[in-house]
């Protein structure tokens, strides 16, 4: 068992190592965002508004966490770069940036990302994101602020992105929720 625990503790300090830090953070978000939506579509089959496991919706689910997960990546060792050290007034300050610029970008990514995979045209994309974009952005701000505060003040950046993905993993079940949730349009009257 220890020597289990040596080689765990070894593959760890490597996968967080400069070297494969992007790819470790890739995987990770990869993962959480495809279990996110599983945990959705299982509560969705037992709420019996989803006949079975949509595997191709977990894979999409999936590949927008990966853009989403470079982005995060490359976004936190932006913001240490640009906004070194731990004060109160650097973490409320990267508290804020991170909501007002990171926050929707993430959403808009999440957005083109689905939009390409399901063939979406331009205009169905846009309606989409007019329709529920706001609910995203409204939950992230009830989640984010408080998790960041933490993450920015305790966690060293290589750890950002994993601490991130584990807090949205809530998230992402209601991400998956908003964005398979099919909206109906009536006609436009004459």
């Amino acid at each position: 068992m220890i020597r289990v625990l040596r080689q765990l503790q070894v593959l760890a300090r490597k996968a967080f190592s400069k070297k494969y830090l992007l790819l470790t953070n890739v995987g990770i978000s990869i993962s959480l965002s495809g279990v996110g939506d599983i945990i959705e579509q299982h509560y969705e089959i037992y709420t019996n508004s989803l006949e079975c496991w949509d595997r191709i919706r977990t894979r999409q689910m999936s590949i927008s966490g990966m853009t989403v997960g470079i982005f995060c990546h490359n976004w936190y060792n932006f913001m240490d770069r640009r906004f070194p050290g731990r004060t109160l007034g650097i973490v409320l300050k990267k508290v804020l940036i991170d909501q007002t610029v990171a926050s929707p970008i993430v959403i808009f990514l999440f957005f083109a990302t689905l939009s390409v995979l399901r063939k979406a045209s331009l205009d169905e994309t846009i309606q989409e994101m007019k329709d529920k974009f706001i609910r995203l952005y409204t939950a992230e701000w009830v989640v984010w602020p408080p998790a960041q505060l933490f993450n920015f003040y305790l966690l060293p950046t290589k750890y950002r992105v994993l601490y991130d993905n584990t807090i949205s993993l809530g998230y992402d079940v209601y991400t998956s929720y908003v964005i398979n949730e099919k909206i109906e349009h009536g006609e436009a009257c004459s």
